[in-house]
């Protein structure tokens, strides 16, 4: 696997090497050691798998204090759009957001840490999107930003009338609102 960083300080990119010929593909998309020796120690707890139609917007989502979670993310089937955003008001990047293209076809992942929102986008018919978390789920935790504040600046490529979000997602509060990380 190669490790990329990004724009923003602790997320990165990773590429893994696929292996193709007639029976199909062969990679490997997680090896703990090579992983540590990139990144650092993140135990990883939970996997979560979500299935989505084209427009479908999920997010800008995280969890506050103790249960804020560190994911690694990939799409098994579709392309989306993947988006962190950094809320860690110390950050010199807080603010600012970091995208990438995940697909079945360049079998990207994106590794976001503790501290940011997190959200992606579908732009094709359908996608299948699986992430590990490094802390389960905790509604009483459970936070977001507006996917379109303006403020942030995410230049989202298709039509806002076309996006498909959840009711709760369209009421959370813009960054200069909501309950950030110090």
């Amino acid at each position: 696997m190669e490790f990329k960083k990004t724009a923003i300080e602790g997320v990165y990119v990773i590429e893994p090497r696929v292996f193709n010929d007639a029976r199909g593909y062969f990679f490997e998309a997680w090896k703990k050691e090579e992983f540590e020796q990139n990144i650092g120690k993140v135990e990883f707890v939970q996997d979560n798998e979500s299935k989505s139609s084209y427009g479908v917007l999920r997010g800008l989502h995280y969890q506050k204090g103790d249960a804020s979670q560190a994911k690694l993310v990939r799409v098994i089937k579709g392309k989306v759009l993947d988006v962190a955003v950094d809320i860690r008001k110390s950050s010199p990047t807080f603010g600012q957001h970091v995208m990438v293209e995940l697909s079945d076809e360049n079998k990207r992942q994106f590794f976001i840490p503790r501290g940011f929102a997190h959200g992606f986008l579908v732009l094709s018919d359908e996608a299948i999107f699986t992430y590990k978390v490094d802390n389960p789920y905790a509604p009483q935790a459970d936070a977001g930003i507006r996917w379109n504040d303006p403020d942030l600046g995410i230049e989202w490529p298709i039509d806002p009338k076309d996006v498909q979000t959840s009711e709760k997602d369209l009421k959370q509060p813009f960054l200069k609102d909501a309950e950030v990380f110090e």
